[in-house]
């Protein structure tokens, strides 16, 4: 925090000056050491550590540092000032990561409830300042990160009479600033009801693995007669990893923030060019045989700048990677299918994933690089049953609404409409779409084409074996034609390239995009799913 907080008060100052410093410090953790260590001893940092941690030394202007809880009819007021310091939530505007963004793009606002004071509830004049900030944050447009762990509403507050509470505007506030900037929530520990909801519309989550978060906690779920639930059994990140709440699993609070800077950072702007891994390795990364499962995410590592690589949501929807990256410097989004996974296929959970991921990238300017390995959409009872027709179709229209450049690689596979789902809905959608020597296409998975396109004439043919030799042959002849350069000779895709070129090939279609730049167009909220 700023250095002038923790001055010891002078005999030489006015009184006026030296009670105003002797109130400074009560703010502080120093005041408070049976609650820092009690903190500490559960394994957590103070939410001024974790600021301290995040912002760029000396830059954090606090905002009502001075608000203690609302509870002056049941409280002795020096208790409240001792006890219920900034009423639980700290917050004000800083720099982060200034000394690769300079004043101007590093500058964010920073809220964090304070958990050692009521459990991190909600107050009502950490609600009231919860609107100040979320109005400065609209103002100007500020990046925010916000540590939301805690309980909920505060029940105790009693020097405003309320009968629902339900007029709060800090809610809508901060929903209202999905689409305008970027907003980055930490959550350690017990995250419950409104502090959850702070959580939840927030653009991406970052939550250490001791983390539960829930729309209600412990009471309210008992209140509601759904039975004792232990706090750390209410949403622990054993569920919300895989169903795909939390974006970042990290192991603890350090980390969360390290990660946090990071992300941040991807909506701070353009950087110097970072170096990269040789790229020559991209042209033994794609197994030879069409079936061979392989990990992608080594290709998008190779692809971009070295150590800039952060994967989203990797436990939901697997089949479907998500990623944050630079190439030479340049922030970018990438989505790519996993192979090792329902074969690449899209499924509902995978679509939802892009979907969403695309809207982020849309909302905040980031260009999308689409690494493409994919048989098509899964077909099937079980996959309809998930609302695939609805689901599905979500990425098709994620990708048809991108302003933002789009660059499609295939790798290996591009089938039918999965394939062109990962390309914003055709192969001519994105600025650029190029492919791998060893990359096919076609409108369907080539055997299964085969199959339906012949039908009548190997049902016409009794021998089994004879009838699966017409069907290899007839698919070796759809391979040969479904090869990336047949394709390119029919200008149905840009270019087929030497997979070690296609860095440099990103590079210089972004340069070429970034000449242009977007015109100004409606806000759209970015999809909280």
């Amino acid at each position: 925090m700023a250095e002038h907080d923790s001055q010891e008060p002078d005999d030489s100052l006015r009184e006026d000056h030296r009670y105003l410093l002797r109130r400074r410090r009560l703010t502080e953790d120093q005041a408070r050491p049976e609650a820092v260590e009690r903190r500490h001893a559960a394994g957590g940092r103070t939410a001024r550590e974790n600021l301290d941690d995040l912002v760029d030394p000396g830059s954090f202007v606090e905002y009502g540092r001075f608000a203690i809880a609302a509870q002056r009819n049941r409280r002795d007021v020096d208790d409240l000032i001792a006890r219920t310091p900034a009423d639980g939530l700290i917050a004000g505007t800083a720099r982060i990561n200034g000394d690769r963004f300079g004043t101007e793009r590093s500058t964010c606002a920073v809220l964090s409830y304070d958990y050692t004071v009521l459990a991190g509830t909600q107050g009502v004049l950490g609600h009231r300042k919860k609107d100040r900030l979320f109005e400065l944050i609209e103002r100007l447009r500020l990046p925010t990160v916000f540590f939301a762990e805690g309980g909920g509403g505060r029940p105790g507050d009693t020097d405003h009479p309320v009968v629902s509470s339900l007029d709060v505007r800090a809610f809508a506030l901060w929903a209202k600033l999905s689409g305008l900037v970027p907003r980055i929530a930490i959550v350690k520990g017990r995250c419950f009801a409104g502090n959850a909801v702070i959580a939840g519309c927030s653009d991406l989550i970052v939550a250490t693995e001791d983390a539960t978060i829930g729309m209600g906690g412990p009471a309210m779920i008992a209140g509601g007669g759904l039975g004792d639930v232990h706090p750390d059994d209410v949403g622990p990140i054993s569920t919300q990893a895989p169903n795909g709440v939390v974006d970042v699993v990290v192991p603890d609070e350090a980390a969360a923030v390290a990660v946090t800077k990071t992300l941040i950072g991807y909506f701070q702007g353009t950087t110097a060019p970072g170096p990269a891994a040789d790229q020559t390795a991209l042209r033994t990364l794609v197994p030879e045989r069409a079936r061979r499962a392989y990990v992608v995410n080594p290709i998008i590592e190779t692809l971009a700048d070295t150590g800039t690589v952060t994967f989203l949501r990797e436990r939901f929807a697997p089949e479907m990677v998500t990623a944050l990256a630079r190439i030479e410097g340049r922030p970018v989004g990438v989505i790519a299918n996993n192979t090792r996974v329902m074969a690449g296929a899209i499924t509902a959970g995978a679509a939802d994933k892009a979907a969403r991921f695309l809207q982020l990238c849309e909302a905040f300017g980031l260009p999308v690089i689409s690494l493409i390995d994919c048989p098509g959409y899964m077909v099937g009872p079980a996959a309809e049953a998930e609302g695939l027709v609805r689901r599905g179709s979500r990425l098709l229209v994620a990708g048809a609404s991108l302003t933002v450049p789009l660059i499609a690689v295939v790798l290996r596979r591009g089938y039918g409409l999965g394939a062109q789902a990962m390309a914003g809905g055709s192969l001519h959608e994105p600025l650029l779409t190029v492919a791998w020597p060893g990359a096919h296409l076609g409108p369907m998975g080539l055997e299964g084409a085969v199959r339906l396109g012949m039908r009548k004439e190997l049902e016409a043919i009794a021998d089994d074996a004879e009838r699966e030799r017409i069907v290899a042959q007839a698919t070796a002849a759809a391979q040969d034609n479904a090869k990336a350069l047949n394709a390119a000779m029919l200008f149905e895709i840009d270019d087929v390239i030497d997979p070690a070129e296609t860095r440099g090939v990103i590079a210089s279609t972004l340069a070429a995009a970034a000449a242009h730049p977007r015109p100004d167009l409606p806000r759209r909220f970015v999809d909280t799913w």
